[in-house]
């Protein structure tokens, strides 16, 4: 499975364990990792010293550093703090990202699935500058997206808040799969800090635990969202999914990036509607427990 990574690693801790997730599953063929939102240089140096945790070296692209046209809300990348006791590159092509990204998809024709971890910028500078590109991927998974129906589990997602006209930009596109897995199902896959530490001791997930232990300063636990993200590439049992229509909120500027979805069986667009959270994580820590 050739795989194309965009990522805003170093905020949320869940980029850098869908990271290594992704490079510890032996079928997923990781052609390259992207960065996006403030600081992509710090983010691509974290990518780059998981990258190195586990034996790998892959190009990797610093991105667009801010949204299309909102305000930028995730300046910096907090988790860069553990950097210093973690090998790791420090330079990297500059303004190359979405060249990049163009390149391998266009080199691998109908086989490049593409998964979004981030705010969608990156991905809608690709799609505007070449708008065959999504016709030519295999699939794009994304974490983005609350999809719950009833008024009163309508909420902002952070992704899509980050930059909502990127995301309705990538939510017009019509590549051959198109699958969101929203922040109604991740919010089904916790785990409390004292868990982590016990079970993230494998040598892969040592720099990550490092990292976590930043994020841990102000929260209690990790929500996996953009783990189960990628783990339903490789299982498509782990969520069930809800074909339909979804459209980006742009008129109100308090509601920007708030995700519309209408059910309908011909639609564009797969919403994953359940998740089962015990297979999720038997999969992820077969993969990354070695």
């Amino acid at each position: 499975m050739k795989v194309l990574l965009d990522t805003d690693i170093g905020s949320d801790i869940d980029d850098a364990i869908c990271l290594a997730y992704l490079l510890a599953r032996p079928d997923c063929e990781l052609l390259g990792i992207t960065t996006v939102t403030g600081e992509p240089e710090q983010r691509a140096m974290l990518a780059s010293a998981i990258c190195k945790a586990a034996g790998r070296e892959l190009p990797i692209f610093p991105g667009a550093p801010r949204p299309l046209l909102a305000a930028v809300r995730q300046p910096h990348a907090p988790q860069a703090a553990a950097l210093e006791r973690w090998p790791h590159e420090t330079s990297f092509p500059a303004g190359r990202a979405i060249g990049f990204m163009r390149d391998v998809i266009r080199s691998h024709p109908g086989e490049v699935t593409l998964l979004t971890i981030g705010p969608l910028t990156n991905v809608a500078l690709l799609f505007t500058l070449d708008p065959e590109i999504p016709h030519l991927l295999k699939a794009l998974y994304m974490m983005a997206g609350s999809f719950a129906r009833n008024d009163a589990g309508m909420r902002l997602e952070w992704n899509a808040l980050n930059d909502p006209h990127a995301a309705a930009v990538v939510y017009n596109a019509r590549p051959p799969i198109h699958r969101s897995i929203g922040l109604d199902v991740t919010l089904q896959v916790r785990m409390d800090a004292d868990e982590v530490r016990r079970r993230f001791q494998a040598p892969l997930l040592r720099p990550v635990l490092d990292m976590a232990e930043i994020w841990f300063r102000e929260r209690p636990e990790i929500v996996f969202h953009d783990p189960l993200a990628a783990a339903a590439i490789f299982d498509e049992q782990i969520c069930a999914y809800e074909r339909g229509v979804v459209e980006v909120e742009l008129a109100s500027a308090r509601l920007a990036g708030l995700t519309h979805f209408s059910p309908e069986p011909g639609g564009p667009h797969e919403v994953a509607a359940t998740v089962d959270a015990e297979r999720f994580f038997r999969e992820y820590f077969a993969v990354t427990a070695s």
